[in-house]
């Protein structure tokens, strides 16, 4: 007995009070199928909706000569799923035929439907099939594991009671739901609202009244996983935007960082080692989307990096499988394979050049790379003046929108001119150190307090999940 019951209640097996059978299928079933009216419901596991109680239609029908490969089952039957959705019960409203991937149970009158329908969907039937099925390469249960199932029945006025209070209860916590989903929805609304008033903000005064007003609330605030990943892109937009870290008036300003760029690029065209630059059109007034910050100069992007698109080399899978190995091998989004040779062995910045990602920016699009390693023709292959230019521009690339350089929405592309194009507002080479290295520090705090909320989310579960089981026990 797996614990003590109320008196007048009684433990038995589910089979001394019930029917219980397996369904069959006649073979091969699509000669077997029909259209005609008169045919029987074939019940399917398909036939179910998510959270359901009742079967009430099917989709298929089969000839009345297939009866006898199968069995009829009746409205107020119960069907308990013995393979797939292990062990989910549901009752019939219609009269049909079940294939073997269903067992019927055919309880008597005193057994109150609702009650058992309550108690085969709870957490201690499901583990008593569970342990039943233990050991099977495939978890199924038959109909004497079935039968052998011991469960609690009460008195039939209490079954009654019980089955009342559940009703009542699922109702409320659908309601609490509800609740919840709104709240989440309009939590989510808010946060997004206050961090866009700090990447609004139009000067230092209205900035700083901005923050404020968000740190007396930031407990309150950033207790979601989504929470946080707002915050992160917002640390990223202010970061790009100057208003992450102090400006150093002893910094030399961009446009000399600009001048020794260009000396670079030409000094490679000449050396062969680089295309020649195609002139880029000019920057217009609509393009600046903020106020740069004093010292910053705007240049488009392939005004400020170099190519080497140009020496990628698509691999194909059979020749990746081939050529398995020490180096790595880089597609759009990260390492997703090794082989033994290689094209490029010093820090370069990816980007990616297709995908959903470029538009929903669920992960990172841009990376620098290390090693030797190889890059397909899904990647954008970019080289800078120096190792910290080029982390500065993969945190500039992943904190602004791209959508305005994509085309296509189906299959997402990013090709190199529009690439090019990309406006880029760029600080000293002084102030790129200062902003990474604090975007770095602040990222690494957001994913430690993403961590405590979720361990605070686990301990919550596991609490709530040990006080229902000391209820149900008591």
């Amino acid at each position: 007995q797996p614990y003590d019951l109320p008196n007048n209640w009684e433990w038995l097996k589910l089979g001394d009070c019930s029917g219980i059978e397996r369904g069959g299928s006649p073979r091969p079933i699509q000669e077997y199928l029909t259209d005609d009216i008169d045919g029987l419901n074939w019940i399917k596991i398909g036939d179910t909706e998510k959270n359901s109680k009742f079967i009430t239609s099917t989709n298929e029908k089969i000839k009345k000569e297939g009866l006898f490969k199968t069995r009829m089952v009746y409205p107020g039957d119960f069907l308990l799923t013995n393979s797939m959705s292990f062990g989910r019960p549901y009752i019939t409203k219609i009269q049909g035929c079940i294939h073997d991937g269903w067992l019927r149970i055919h309880p008597p009158s005193l057994v109150d439907k609702d009650y058992l329908y309550n108690l085969l969907l709870s957490p201690y039937v499901y583990k008593s099939f569970t342990k039943s099925a233990a050991g099977a390469v495939v978890q199924n249960l038959n109909a004497e594991k079935v039968r052998d199932l011991l469960i609690p029945l009460p008195p039939f006025a209490e079954q009654l009671r019980i089955a009342a209070k559940v009703d009542e209860l699922m109702a409320l916590c659908d309601q609490l739901e509800a609740q919840h989903s709104n709240a989440a929805e309009a939590h989510e609304k808010l946060v997004s609202h206050l961090l866009d008033t700090l990447t609004q903000s139009q000067s230092a005064d209205d900035f700083s009244s901005n923050w404020h007003r968000i740190a007396a609330y930031f407990d309150t605030l950033f207790t979601t996983e989504a929470s946080i990943d707002t915050l992160k892109q917002t640390l990223l937009q202010l970061a790009v935007m100057g208003k992450l870290v102090p400006q150093d008036a002893s910094d030399e300003p961009a446009s000399e960082l600009l001048k020794r760029i260009q000396t670079e690029k030409v000094m490679l065209s000449n050396q062969g080692r680089a295309k020649k630059d195609i002139p880029l059109t000019r920057i217009t007034e609509s393009e600046k989307t903020f106020t740069l910050p004093r010292g910053w100069e705007w240049v488009r992007f392939g005004d400020a990096l170099i190519s080497r698109d140009a020496e990628r080399i698509p691999v194909s899978s059979d020749e990746r499988q081939f050529q398995k190995g020490k180096y790595d091998y880089y597609g759009a989004s990260g390492v997703i394979d090794k082989i033994d040779k290689y094209i490029f062995d010093k820090p370069l910045l990816l980007i990616g050049e297709d995908g959903a990602n470029l538009i929903n920016r669920s992960t990172p699009i841009a990376f620098i790379a290390r090693g030797k390693y190889w890059v397909n023709n899904h990647a954008h292959v970019l080289d800078g003046i120096s190792e910290d230019f080029l982390r500065y521009i993969e945190l500039y690339i992943n904190a602004i929108d791209l959508k305005p350089y994509v085309t296509g929405t189906a299959q997402p592309k990013m090709n190199q001119s529009k690439m090019n194009s990309i406006v880029l507002g760029l600080p000293s080479e002084g102030e790129q150190q200062r902003i990474v290295a604090k975007v770095d520090e602040l990222m690494a705090l957001c994913d430690q307090l993403k961590i405590r909320i979720i361990e605070v989310n686990q301990l919550q579960q596991k609490l709530a999940d040990v006080m229902v089981e000391q209820a149900v026990a008591a």
